[in-house]
């Protein structure tokens, strides 16, 4: 069996599944931010007083924080109390930043595990061999009353990465390729298992830029190598609220997909001649090599989110502009995946740079990426940007302008004024 297969066969008590069969799953990890408040009005219409497991559920707030509204305010009163009145056991609140990296963060995210999130980029926990999935706030509701889900197996697609990045190009790059490659629908409810030599040698971090992206292909969830790296990653957190390291590796197993295992289609993407790459407006299949677009000009830079917000992100830009400053024309904004990548940034000393460049720090959470606050655009706005999407409208004006690319694109774009290529 394939992963995807693996972990839907164990959580819905079954020795082996099939692509198209039916599962009716037990879920390990239900996450919700702000749009709880969407899945507690359905819960309370199913009629039960108590929720499955308040110690299985998670919930945060990022994409509003600090509240921008009255509404959301309401919204968030709404969700503390609920929080309080179910004595769920895993609640950040709006302190600690976007739930696709807080979530790693605080040993929520296990290898083998059923992950479900009412975001659609929770895929991004596939990085560490998590089956996480995007699902609905109705859908979320029946999770709360019973700890199950009806899924079907995906089919798999099987990407073999291979050769050593260029300077300046990096995971996003590649992910952006293939999107390009394949298309808005290419993996539509496919797994997709990343794996290769390339893989091998990749951070953590970029490995989540791959699963986190690869929901923009249409994948349903999209896995990348559990190894050693994944193993002292998640054994080194712990869902322990008093601070005492859980033992996690006692319940960490390393899966991998069976040598002869079935694959609708195997795929393989060498990045030696990789150049940096850019999704134009409005669509994140729109890509092109930044060399063919560079020169036009930008009226805002952003750095951060779920895909690209994490130390080494930051530490790419920082070295950019390093004794640089960012164009008088430009506003560049920089948001830190979490709370502790904010404060290993100020350690390493990548916040000082940005701000000597020029740029605002806002606080960790989701703001500008999708359009909620911190950094809209007016119409006929420029933005460039670190983020996931760039649908017409997504962050502002319907009459504005998203390019995706790397942190390196970005922080180099940032300087000039305009589109850039790093290495200019």
């Amino acid at each position: 069996m394939t992963l995807a297969e693996k972990i839907l066969a164990r959580a819905g008590g079954k020795k082996i599944v099939a692509p198209g069969e039916i599962v009716t799953a037990k879920v390990d990890v239900a996450m919700s931010h702000e749009n709880a408040d969407v899945v507690l009005k359905a819960f309370r219409e199913i009629g039960l007083k108590k929720v499955w497991a308040s110690e299985k559920i998670v919930i945060l707030f990022d994409h509003r924080i600090p509240a921008e509204s009255e509404r959301t305010a309401a919204t968030h009163k709404r969700v503390r109390e609920f929080v309080a009145e179910q004595g769920i056991t895993h609640f950040y609140d709006m302190k600690l930043g976007i739930c696709h990296q807080v979530l790693p963060e605080k040993g929520h995210s296990i290898p083998g595990q059923l992950l479900v999130g009412t975001d659609s980029h929770t895929t991004t926990h596939g990085a560490f061999g998590t089956f996480a999935a995007g699902i609905g706030g109705t859908e979320m509701a029946g999770v709360w009353a019973t700890g199950e889900i009806w899924l079907r197996v995906p089919e798999t697609i099987k990407i073999i990465v291979s050769g050593k990045f260029k300077k300046n190009v990096s995971a996003k790059d590649l992910i952006l390729y293939i999107i390009g490659e394949l298309g808005c629908d290419g993996a539509d409810y496919k797994s997709v298992e990343f794996c290769g030599p390339t893989m091998d040698d990749m951070t953590i971090a970029g490995r989540m830029v791959l699963s986190n992206l690869s929901m923009e292909m249409g994948a349903k969830v999209a896995f990348c190598p559990v190894d050693k790296k994944t193993i002292e990653y998640v054994s080194s957190r712990n869902t322990n609220k008093s601070g005492t390291p859980t033992p996690l590796w006692r319940r960490i197993e390393i899966i991998k997909p069976d040598a002869d295992a079935s694959y609708e289609k195997v795929l393989e993407f060498d990045v030696s001649e990789l150049e940096p790459q850019v999704a134009c407006p409005h669509a994140v299949d729109n890509v092109k090599p930044v060399k063919e677009v560079k020169g036009l000009k930008i009226h805002q830079a952003l750095l951060g989110s779920c895909t690209n917000g994490r130390l080494e992100d930051l530490a790419s830009a920082a070295e950019i502009l390093e004794n640089k400053k960012v164009a008088e024309s430009v506003r560049m904004l920089v948001i830190p995946a979490s709370r502790e990548i904010y404060l290993e940034a100020m350690k390493a000393g990548y916040l000082e740079t940005f701000i000597k460049a020029g740029a605002l720090i806002l606080n960790p959470g989701c703001g500008p990426c999708l359009g909620g606050h911190q950094g809209l655009l007016a119409a006929g706005e420029v933005c460039i940007s670190t983020t996931n999407r760039n649908f017409q409208a997504r962050m502002g004006s319907p009459e504005s302008f998203i390019y995706l690319a790397s942190p390196a694109t970005v922080a180099a774009s940032a300087i000039k004024g305009e589109i850039a290529e790093a290495h200019e």
